[in-house]
């Protein structure tokens, strides 16, 4: 299973609120504070995503084809998650809806153009 996401980032403070405010919605804190890297999680043994200055000191860019979901415990969560990456500037990528039986799922990127997913199955 997965332990943690790494995305990369040429802005750390400006990514970092960005993460702070959005994260605040499902209650994930920042776990990890270091020069180079920021990590949140619900505790330093629970999944993480962190951010990171490119250890190699070359520009980080987007992946593509790579994603990040984020589990949401209802559709009231993904849409307020959803919500609230609008307001902070991210960019639609999907909009909120069903994808198939039982997964309701919104898509974005953040302003450093890192996709996410966040969804409920159920």
């Amino acid at each position: 299973m997965i332990g943690y996401v790494c995305l990369g980032t040429n802005d750390l403070p400006k990514a970092s609120a960005f993460y702070d405010a959005l994260f605040s919605v499902i209650g994930a804190k920042r776990v990890w504070d270091l020069e180079r890297f920021v990590g949140w999680g619900q505790s330093e043994s629970s999944p993480l995503l962190l951010l990171i200055k490119p250890i190699n000191d070359a520009p980080a860019t987007v992946g593509n084809g790579t994603m990040v979901a984020l589990a949401a415990r209802s559709r009231a969560e993904v849409d307020a998650v959803y919500h609230q990456a609008m307001a902070l500037g991210a960019t639609d990528e999907g909009p909120l809806g069903d994808r198939g039986e039982n997964f309701y799922v919104g898509y974005f990127r953040d302003p450093e153009g890192h996709k996410l997913a966040v969804y409920f199955a159920g």
